[in-house]
């Protein structure tokens, strides 16, 4: 059966694929079009089936920090891959890929590798609570730690109500085990530690979030919120799926200066490759099976295909650290042209940013948590993200996600993107 457009190919895939898609996100729907389907990508740009060439912003949803694509990591996989694509038994890759975590992160003293970010913090949230023997966690409004069952869970009408689920078929009785509380509220944080610290095993982060859009934390909330934990014995857990080796080498905990007891990785440390990876102090870290007693397995962890991309991918970033300031310099020009376009055509606009990742929100306000974020203009994201498509630009379909740079993208790329964005924000009011 060839199929001979993205629409085609979409229209039938809902027959047998539920919404079309494989991640709800990429079926368009919060922008009320129909997804492009990519047919191969290289350095900053994606091509669809339809014959369209885009410059690529989204980046797999991050972790293409060096380009799609990009030749020596293409070369590892292939030299991987000619060796078998899966044993289910240990390889000496693994160990490379852990060794330079360890050495990258100074809270990583062991690692475990996994095949993906949802099963990292899943297993870290059990291990958190081995080690600590309480059940109940923290989280934070907004932010995003995959779809476990405990996870998907949002407040009830205060901070300390118990959590409800935020999914069908989510049992109650994994939600009530989780609190969440708003992001950079110091007070609120202070206010739950008196009532139930005691009762927490874990709280856990993003410590830049990127799933309502880009959101900076807050340095004085960062600094409570570890000392709250430690004041507790809660352990702190620092998501750096998207933020690892993203905004900095060493994650956004060295960018912070704010040492976690678990950090998840993911993205980054995959290459483009299904990965994921939990870590931390040694004596939490053993109590892991086979040498302690929290369970954790998977056929596939430490796949040596996947440990390939991420040892080749963290080696370029680790040898080339002039990477990160050219990233940083793109993104400033972005943020800038975001907020002169927005200036120059009466449209409210609020950038945030750090390094690499960006978010424009369409609001007069700034954005600092949950509440914010969720009260910008999405029917004028809607048009923005329309324009942009229109252009030629790939960014994600929703209000709430970031915008991701590459070492890829050269000047024109940039020079390209700043035209468009004030040509689409020209037509933003009309």
């Amino acid at each position: 059966m060839a199929l001979k457009s993205s629409l085609e190919v979409f229209e039938k895939s809902k027959e047998i694929i539920p919404g079309g898609v494989n991640s709800p996100v990429r079926a368009y729907r919060s922008v009320g079009l129909n997804p492009p389907y990519i047919k191969k990508a290289k350095g900053s740009k994606i091509f669809d089936i339809d014959g369209n060439t885009y410059i690529d912003y989204v980046g797999s949803w991050g972790p293409m920090i060096l380009g799609h694509a990009f030749p020596e990591v293409i070369e590892a996989i292939k030299e991987a891959a000619e060796c078998g694509t899966s044993f289910g038994a240990p390889t000496e890759k693994e160990f490379e890929l852990a060794d330079i975590l360890c050495h990258a992160v100074p809270s990583v003293e062991m690692v475990r590798m996994v095949s993906s970010g949802t099963e990292a913090v899943m297993s870290a949230i059990r291990l958190a609570r081995g080690y600590t023997r309480r059940d109940r966690i923290l989280k934070f409004e907004g932010c995003y730690h995959g779809h476990s069952d405990g996870l998907l869970v949002k407040a009830g009408s205060g901070a300390l109500t118990t959590g409800v689920p935020d999914s069908a078929g989510v049992p109650y009785d994994y939600a009530k085990n989780t609190l969440t509380a708003s992001y950079n509220n110091i007070e609120e944080l202070i206010h739950i530690f008196s009532e139930v610290g005691n009762e927490l095993a874990a709280v856990i982060l993003e410590p830049v979030a990127g799933n309502m859009g880009v959101v900076l934390p807050e340095l004085e909330f960062l600094k409570i919120l570890r000392e709250k934990t430690e004041e507790y014995g809660v352990l702190l857990i620092l998501d750096e799926v998207i933020t690892g080796f993203r905004v900095a080498f060493g994650g956004a905990q060295s960018y912070y200066g704010i040492l976690p007891d678990i950090t998840v990785f993911g993205k980054i440390i995959g290459g483009g490759m299904p990965v994921g990876a939990y870590g931390g102090r040694r004596e939490i870290m053993e109590m892991i099976s086979p040498v302690g007693p929290v369970y954790q397995a998977g056929t596939l962890s430490g796949n040596p295909v996947a440990m390939a991309a991420g040892i080749k991918t963290l080696q370029i970033l680790r040898d080339n650290p002039d990477i990160y300031n050219a990233l940083d310099k793109k993104g400033a020009r972005l943020e800038k042209a975001f907020i002169e376009a927005g200036d120059r055509y009466g449209v409210p606009a609020s950038v945030n940013r750090v390094g690499s990742m960006l978010s424009a929100f369409f609001t007069g306000d700034k954005v600092r948590d949950f509440k914010t974020a969720t009260g910008s203009d999405t029917h004028m994201f809607k048009k923005y993200f329309a324009g942009m498509l229109e252009e030629g630009i790939y960014i994600a379909p929703s209000q709430f996600e970031a915008m991701f740079l590459s070492a890829a993208h050269d000047d024109k790329d940039t020079e390209k993107t700043i035209e468009s964005i004030d040509k689409v924000f020209s037509q933003l009011k009309k």
